[in-house]
């Protein structure tokens, strides 16, 4: 006997979890699986120990779907964001500059959250939602889809039948793969370490991006840990030279990351374990199938450059919210998918285009290219109108 429901999402990462959130709140009857149960806890082995910033339009959608209020206490505002250029002969700083969220908005960019407490926060509002069941450690692993519905089948043996099933299973999509839908991947030989620091240095709400060569080292605002200034960084360095230094003991490495952030904030403590992560480029030729909608990492994966990952990804849900509740009866129709598909593939395929160039700009090692990076952001920065414009594409607002 097969289950029913509205929406199947397949994926129980931060996204898929807002998504069942914001479907449930709407009144949809929500089943989201997840082979992995979320590890909801800073310390414990698992734990997701990057950091997102939610941006102004992603934060608007989390107060409409009531899980700001959850959130906002233990979020850490963006008010700055600071390009640092450290591309010279010696790790110190050549250029610096601020681009301020008050030339733009009264509120600031964003505001970062640790993962894993986004996921702990999540779980535990879904539990107020009657109409949503969330199955961990269970996988969707199969489709069959008709005009009318989908038909998933899932590990434990029980069928789904939906109106609409979402995938925000990640960048080995299962369910897009069964959807048969391409993706295209570019991979730098790369990787980045994520761990958490404190700092004697206040880092005053302002998000800190280094560039030399590799990859960028950015340092963003976390609430103060026991009672010191405390930071998440992503460092980025190609694969070899990554591994190396995830190898390397806490005190040989907090002496490398105190000198690749030019000791911009004094002596660096590690705060947390260190985890390691591939840094790829992917993007889906569609971002739909029939009864089936790609969002996140399932539709699209970029560097951690600019705040851009998990706010594309709730750009795509707001734009699904917003064709369901203008059309509820078409929920998962070829209607509404071609619609999702249209409103949402440029827009990310023209910020995947923009943070892979970023990316390949951040590694540059042979000095002419390092100096014409930081002659770069100095002309970039002196144009105010330029200026303005780059810091609301990043928001993702006109």
């Amino acid at each position: 006997m097969a289950e029913t429901c509205d929406i199947l999402i397949s994926g129980g990462g931060v996204a898929g979890l807002t998504a069942a959130n914001a479907f449930g709140n709407a009144g949809f009857s929500v089943i989201c699986v997840d082979p992995a149960p979320p590890v909801t806890s800073r310390d414990a082995e698992g734990s997701d120990l990057r950091t997102t910033a939610i941006l102004q339009p992603a934060q608007a959608l989390l107060e409409d779907c009531g899980l700001w209020a959850r959130l906002s206490p233990h979020a850490a505002p963006l008010q700055v964001m600071r390009i640092v250029d450290a591309g010279g002969e010696t790790p110190e700083p050549r250029i610096t500059r601020d681009f301020n969220a008050a030339d733009i908005s009264e509120q600031p960019f964003g505001w970062n959250l640790p993962n894993w407490l986004l996921r702990r926060e999540l779980v535990a509002h879904l539990e107020s939602l009657s109409g949503v069941s969330f199955r961990p450690g269970i996988a969707a692993n199969s489709l069959f889809t008709r005009v009318g519905e989908a038909r998933v089948g899932l590990s434990d043996g029980r069928r789904v039948h939906a109106r609409l099933v979402i995938a925000a299973d990640g960048r080995n999509s299962p369910m897009r793969e069964a959807a048969g839908i391409d993706v295209h991947t570019t991979r730098y030989g790369q990787k980045a370490l994520a761990f958490a620091v404190t700092h004697p240095v206040p880092h005053e709400n302002v998000s800190t991006e280094i560039h030399r060569s590799g990859g960028p080292f950015t340092l963003v605002p976390l609430p103060d840990y026991e009672g010191h200034p405390s930071s998440a960084v992503v460092w980025m360095e190609r694969g070899p030279r990554a591994m190396e230094l995830l190898n390397l003991d806490v005190a040989a490495f907090e002496a490398e990351m105190t000198e690749r952030c030019c000791g911009l904030f004094g002596p660096l403590t590690l705060a947390s374990r260190r985890t390691i992560w591939p840094i790829i480029t992917q993007h889906a030729d569609r971002l739909s199938g029939e009864r089936i909608a790609l969002m996140a990492e399932a539709a699209h994966v970029v560097p951690p450059i600019g705040a851009q990952g998990l706010n594309m990804s709730l750009a795509d849900l707001r734009t699904l919210l917003d064709l369901v509740r203008a059309r509820p009866e078409g929920l998962g129709d070829a209607q509404m998918l071609e619609a999702y598909h249209r409103a949402r593939i440029r827009d990310i395929r023209l910020r995947v285009q923009g943070i892979d160039i970023l990316n390949r700009a951040s590694m540059m090692a042979p000095r002419p290219l390092r100096d014409a990076r930081a002659l770069g952001l100095d002309a970039l920065y002196a144009l105010a109108p330029v200026r303005r414009t780059l810091m609301q594409m990043g928001l993702g607002v006109r």
